[in-house]
This record gives C-alpha cells, structure tokens and sequence, in this order.
C-alpha cells in the first residue's frame, strides 16, 4: 500500500479544484472549498500550512470521499 505523501495547503487545494471544489474564502489560515453534489453542498475548510498532518489530510479526504489511490493520481 502507497504512503500518504506530505502536502501544502496549497497543494491540496489544487487537486480538490480538480474534481470540481471551489475556492469560497479565505480566513485566517484557511481556505473554504465547496462543492455542489445531488445529495447537498460539500464544505471543506483546508488549512493554508506548509506541510498538512497526516491526520489531518486523511480527515479531508474522508470529507471529501477521496481513496489514497485516487488522490496519487491527481498529483
């Protein structure tokens, strides 16, 4: 199994834009993404850090339904 590689804030932005997220706003630290689905709107804050948690961007994959493969695709 593939290792969870370390990503920006900015990074990750990028590839959530790529399956259709939408920068909303920044404050503070954060960037607020969202994402219409026919099942409701998907909000996802992504912290604006140089390297994110592991923890953390497992969490927002989660959020976002996104498997570790399809997210080394998309680098």
């Amino acid at each position: 199994m593939p290792k969870l590689p370390v990503l920006s804030g900015k990074d990750l932005i990028k590839i959530l834009s790529k399956i259709g997220y939408k920068h909303i706003r920044t404050k503070g630290s954060h960037a607020i993404l969202n994402k219409e689905t026919e099942n409701g709107k998907i909000t996802v804050p992504v912290p604006l850090h140089k390297e994110l948690a592991k923890g953390t961007l497992k969490s927002i994959m989660r959020q976002v339904d996104l498997e570790l493969d399809d997210l080394l695709k998309l680098l």
